[in-house]
């Protein structure tokens, strides 16, 4: 049982979204404007991804407006700068936008997100429809999280590219492939693995695709039903599988679940044994496929 005088537990987030709901329940707290939102844009639609109502529900999350229309653009517009409108109907720019007219007046305040490399990601905004009195508080502390979040941005996409990293689909020749699976397989790295394989099978207009288990680092109750449902999936979209690298431990888990899926599976010992099997020789000089 925690004891209350015992430090807070450190809180993750499985992606920014998740961050980006913490955050803005977080800032509610300091500054009690009706509507927090973060919203995302191409330059052409924005879309409200995260929103946090205190009172009044001015905005529902997932909603979306042609960029050019919104509050938002004005933001970007600034560039780094925070936009402050105490009073919507007195601003210039937004006395005549039709977003002004539907809420009756207010107050907005923005600034932008962006990734590292300068590419806009959208804003972070507070929204009232009633003029609102800004402080220097408010405008930091927008300030702050804008650059907290463009790091968990990077931090999302640096995660991204190692996960990708750690599954990566190796074209052998037509229509084969290699899915080397290294490290220990979590729910987040079934999601992404199984993800790559039937997209890159369709893709490549895979025939075979052979799944090398030989880098798996732990054997859990998980693992032979993550192969299970895989190998079910690659069948469906009409890949064959072909599993290699199985160790004694986990061929162990795979008996005692008795998966009927790995009946008539091509399973061999090796890489290159499973690779024979499928009709594919190696030579010095070149690589020949028997049909």
């Amino acid at each position: 049982m925690k004891n209350e005088n015992d430090p807070p537990m450190l809180k993750s987030y499985r992606d920014f979204n998740d961050a980006a709901e913490n955050v803005l329940k977080l800032m509610s707290q300091f500054i009690h404007i009706n509507t927090l939102f973060i919203a995302k844009n191409d330059l052409q639609t924005n879309t409200i991804v995260k929103v946090y109502n205190q009172d009044q529900v001015l905005l529902k999350e997932g909603s979306q407006l042609p960029f050019k229309e919104t509050f938002c653009r004005l933001s970007v517009d600034q560039g780094r700068e925070i936009l402050v409108i105490p009073d919507i109907t007195e601003y210039e720019l937004t006395s005549g936008m039709k977003v002004t007219e539907n809420l009756g007046g207010g107050s907005f305040i923005g600034i932008p997100i962006y990734y590292e490399n300068g590419k806009n990601y959208g804003t972070i905004c507070g929204l009232d429809n009633k003029p609102f009195e800004f402080t220097e508080k408010h405008i930091e502390l927008f300030t702050t999280i804008s650059s907290l979040l463009t790091f968990v941005l990077e931090l999302e996409q640096a995660n991204n590219q190692i996960q990708n990293l750690s599954a990566p689909i190796v074209p052998i020749t037509k229509g084969i492939a290699i899915l080397p699976i290294i490290g220990d397989i979590t729910q987040e790295r079934y999601e992404i693995i199984t993800k790559m394989a039937l997209m890159s099978s369709e893709r490549m207009d895979l025939s075979y695709l052979v799944i090398d288990l030989s880098g798996i680092l732990r054997i859990n109750d998980r693992i032979g039903s993550f192969i299970e449902n895989i190998v079910n999936m690659l069948q469906l979209i009409g890949t064959t599988p072909v599993l290699t690298g199985i160790r004694p431990d986990l061929a162990m888990k795979v008996t005692e679940m008795s998966v009927k899926s790995f009946n008539d599976l091509i399973i061999e010992s090796t890489l290159e044994r499973a690779l024979k099997r499928i009709g594919l020789y190696f030579t010095e000089q070149e690589v020949t496929v028997i049909n």
